[in-house]
């Protein structure tokens, strides 16, 4: 009731002011008529006599056009037309009138444009004026002087709400911006003091307290740019959210936020083709081992906007599959669930499972992944990695899925650790599965993934919060990032143009140096490198190498329909007689829990991995390109998973 009594109170307000503005118009018409002189006592008769039709007619229409229901808060151009539209089409019906009243006697043939002038002036005028007061907070309160990089859409949007907001403790003070046309021009008041290259001076010369990045479709490397011209500054500095995150239409100050890594490690917003995805995808019953994990939670995440039938969540973590499971719930439309707490190297678990619930698409993220711990546990590794694949594979062959997605990892490749050649064992028992099935089989590889449990930024963060000092191997180790959303969205993409038997690589960009890694979340953190934080160097780590690659020298790629994603041609693979003898010979070796011939073993179907035992880790191993372009020779991060 409250609220409704002030509404109405407004436009009670705003209907009074525009009523009262019809005489003072009128008036004004008639002493402009005569030059602001003497007006002719006829003329000013006239003028009385006709004033109370003026009124109601102009009236009248400014009700029909609803121009008190404008808020003058926030008055803009739509405000502004249908004032026009009022006017123009008030004063003519005025004219009509008046001239069936009295044939117009002693109205000057000037009057009705000057009339329409003042109208004008006089209710486009005081909206327009209380705005601007409004939104240049003429309370004189105090804030932040503020610096906005970027004078385009997102950038006008936030300076119109940082001017709104009285509480926001911003003043918007200059933009730069990089497009010559900007140049010397003003945005909402607020003036475009030159380039991004001039950010540093900008802040010296106006005392800027806060630079605020307004540049949501920024690219990582001109992140990367700009956030090294926000440092030299040396003043703090915030973004909007990139573009894929902003509501429509929408920038304001309660949206800004750190710079994250992802904004200077990401790329490009990925173009997936949903429909395609979709349609592979839609009334499936679709199967995710690890469901729990980075990887396949995420992967469970995308999943439910693909209307599968059915979503199957498997796990060996009671926490993590209770974790997943509550989201998927608690979310808008949430799918049709089944989750089991099994082991996947379980097998009368599993085909059973698979014979009860018949899935049609499985993806297989389940895997023991950490390059230093498994180093030492290779019996573990063996069992999850080789087993587990074997086992899950297998029911998918048995009980008539339609395609099975493998995921592995850029350590596959001329692997130096145990990891690494486990992997590239379960991708050899896919592609044997592949020749003998009527179920498509099919590997992803990709390197690291950013905030995946376990890996490098959350480690660094950790260390950051202690005060230091963060470790990093080696000052010349590196790695090619992409997001867990990136990943998963291109694992799925992979799924549906799939044939069978294909390796897919996904495109994992330019690598980073984890030493700049290290000092870029040093910085974000408000600290500086070895001076606030140190950065200590440990040394290559048990299975680590400088470098990791995504193709071997003979399998060559080929691209795909999906730019972002490639196809590493299939090598020459041990026979299934071998592959057969060997998981024979490897199942013994476990159960007698003997790692020398589980060694033997892998080093018999994997024999990359005995050559590469015997190498120094710090030697980067040959990679392969496309081009000009380095796409094959993909860094990861201090032994961390994919």
């Amino acid at each position: 009731m409250k609220v409704w009594l002030q509404r109405a109170r407004s436009r009670l307000l705003v209907f009074l002011h525009d009523m009262l503005m019809i005489p003072v118009a009128w008036g004004l018409a008639y002493w402009m008529r005569f030059n602001l002189a003497y007006v002719p006592p006829e003329f000013i008769d006239e003028a009385i006599e006709t004033l109370p039709l003026v009124v109601l007619v102009i009236g009248s229409i400014y009700w029909m056009f609803g121009l008190y229901r404008g808020v003058w808060r926030f008055a803009s151009m739509d405000d502004l037309v249908r004032i026009a539209q009022a006017v123009l089409v008030g004063t003519t019906l005025l004219l009509f009138v008046l001239f069936a009243f009295n044939r117009m006697a002693y109205i000057p043939r000037s009057l009705p444009a000057l009339f329409v002038i003042f109208q004008l002036m006089l209710l486009a005028g005081p909206r327009l004026l209380y705005r601007w007061m409004k939104d240049r907070r003429l309370d004189f309160s105090g804030g932040k002087r503020v610096l906005i990089v970027g004078a385009g859409r997102a950038g006008e949007m936030l300076v119109r709400d940082l001017l709104r907001d009285r509480h926001s403790g911003y003043v918007p003070v200059a933009f730069v911006d990089d497009k010559p046309h900007r140049q010397g021009g003003v945005v909402h008041g607020v003036p475009i003091r030159g380039t991004t290259h001039d950010i540093p001076q900008v802040v010296e010369t106006f005392g800027i307290d806060v630079v605020l990045l307004a540049a949501p479709s920024a690219s990582a490397q001109e992140m990367r740019r700009l956030v090294g011209l926000c440092e030299s500054a040396g003043q703090p500095f915030r973004t909007v959210p990139q573009i894929k995150e902003l509501m429509a239409g929408q920038v304001s100050v309660n949206q800004l936020r750190s710079v994250s890594i992802e904004d200077l490690l990401g790329r490009e917003p990925v173009t997936l083709d949903w429909d395609g995805i979709r349609q592979g995808l839609a009334d499936r019953v679709v199967l995710v081992s690890g469901a729990g994990g980075s990887i396949g939670s995420e992967l469970c995440r995308q999943l439910r906007r693909c209307a599968v039938r059915r979503l199957i969540l498997i796990d060996h973590g009671e926490y993590n599959l209770y974790r997943i499971e509550t989201e998927l719930l608690d979310s808008p439309n949430p799918p049709v669930l089944a989750r089991y707490l099994v082991d996947v190297t379980n097998a009368v678990a599993i085909n059973d499972l698979f014979k009860q619930l018949r899935p049609d698409v499985v993806f297989h993220a389940a895997a023991y992944k950490h390059v230093p711990l498994l180093e030492d546990q290779i019996q573990a590794a063996l069992l999850n990695n080789v087993i587990g694949t074997r086992i899950i594979a297998g029911a998918a062959d048995v009980w008539g899925c339609e395609r099975f997605v493998l995921i592995s990892t850029d350590k596959a490749v001329n692997p130096f650790n145990v990891m690494g050649a486990s992997k590239r064992f379960a991708e050899l028992l896919c592609q044997d599965l592949q020749t003998r099935s009527a179920c498509r089989f099919m590997t992803v590889r990709f390197g690291n993934v950013l905030g995946s449990a376990g890996s490098v930024v959350p480690r660094f963060q950790q260390q950051i919060e202690r005060g230091g000092p963060v470790t990093v191997t080696h000052p010349d180790i590196e790695r090619f990032f992409m997001t867990i959303p990136e990943a998963c969205q291109l694992i799925m993409q992979a799924a549906v143009i799939g044939k069978g038997g294909e390796t897919f690589v996904l495109d994992m960009g330019e690598p980073v140096k984890i030493r700049y890694l290290a000092e870029q979340m040093i910085r974000l953190s408000g600290r500086i490198p070895e001076r606030d934080i140190k950065i200590e160097y440990t040394g290559l780590r048990p299975g680590e190498k400088l470098f990791e690659e995504l193709f071997y020298p003979s399998e060559g790629f080929a691209d795909t329909p999906h730019p972002r994603i490639h196809i590493a041609r299939r090598t020459e693979a041990p026979g299934a007689d071998l592959l057969e003898s060997a998981l024979s010979d490897l199942g013994q070796a476990l159960a007698d829990r003997d790692d020398e011939a589980a060694k033997a073993v892998l080093g018999r179907v994997v024999p990359d991995w005995n050559f590469a035992q015997g190498k120094d880790a710090a030697l980067p191993l040959h990679a392969c390109t496309v081009g000009a372009t380095l796409v094959a020779q993909e860094p990861r991060e201090e032994g961390l998973g994919d």
